[in-house]
């Protein structure tokens, strides 16, 4: 088995447990687990990203396309945070 294999396999576990986070984005008891869960996703969709980059040996091009999907990922946490502070759920 080579590291790519290897590579590959890792992005698909990580696919399958992006879908496991996504069945508690969307059934989540209340707001803030559906929040962990979405931010839960983008950040193993970096991962993911990261682990294609080596996969096709582009990483130079993932990471910077991965280090804007995590800079986009965390502006949206805080944003859904900030408006719930302000509506009173939390």
């Amino acid at each position: 088995m080579s590291m790519n294999d290897f590579f590959l396999w890792m992005s698909l576990i990580l696919g399958f447990l992006v879908l496991v986070s996504l069945y508690r984005g969307i059934g989540g008891p209340g707001f803030l687990n559906r929040i962990v869960a979405i931010n839960d996703i983008g950040t193993k969709s970096v991962v993911i990203l990261v682990l294609m980059g080596l996969v096709i040996q582009r990483v130079d091009m993932f990471v910077d396309i991965s280090l804007a999907y995590a800079l986009l990922n965390f502006i949206g946490t805080l944003a859904a945070a900030k408006y719930l502070e302000r509506k009173g759920a939390i």
